[in-house]
């Protein structure tokens, strides 16, 4: 019964990314070519909103829904790892039109044809774990 609220949770988070056309391929492709402040305007929002969720959750001392306290660690200061892979992550992105949340929405609607880049995302997390142990971190 937990996890009802989980689904009911992504089917709002869905229907609000779809109504906002976070999902639309124009959209995105207006970022990319920075003619238009609307997805700027949605991640900058979902950040700020993140980190005041973050901080309440660590100041509050917050728990899981097992009843553990939610312990967020600091992340380690690399300079690199985060260009190299925030440069990968934005191309797939500007590729596809799409980033993993919206991967799935796309799906809801309709779009089929994004099974195809949902299979690439897969495999790309699969080589990562893979290669993971052989990768500069």
């Amino acid at each position: 019964m937990r996890s009802i609220k989980f689904l009911l949770a992504g089917i709002v988070f869905g229907i609000i990314m779809y109504k906002s056309e976070a999902v639309s391929w124009y959209r995105i492709h207006e970022m990319f070519r920075f003619e238009s402040f609307h997805m700027y305007g949605i991640i900058g929002s979902a950040l700020f909103l993140g980190v005041l969720l973050v901080q309440w959750i660590k100041r509050s001392k917050m728990k899981n829904i097992y009843g553990q306290p939610i312990a967020i660690e600091d992340k380690e200061k690399s300079f690199w790892r985060y260009i190299l892979g925030g440069s990968i992550f934005g191309m797939g992105w500007a590729l596809s039109g799409a980033c993993p949340g919206p991967m799935y929405v796309l799906v809801g609607t309709g779009a089929m044809a994004i099974m195809i880049v949902i299979f690439g995302a897969i495999i790309g997390t699969f080589l990562y774990g893979v290669l993971r142990t052989k990768l500069p971190h």
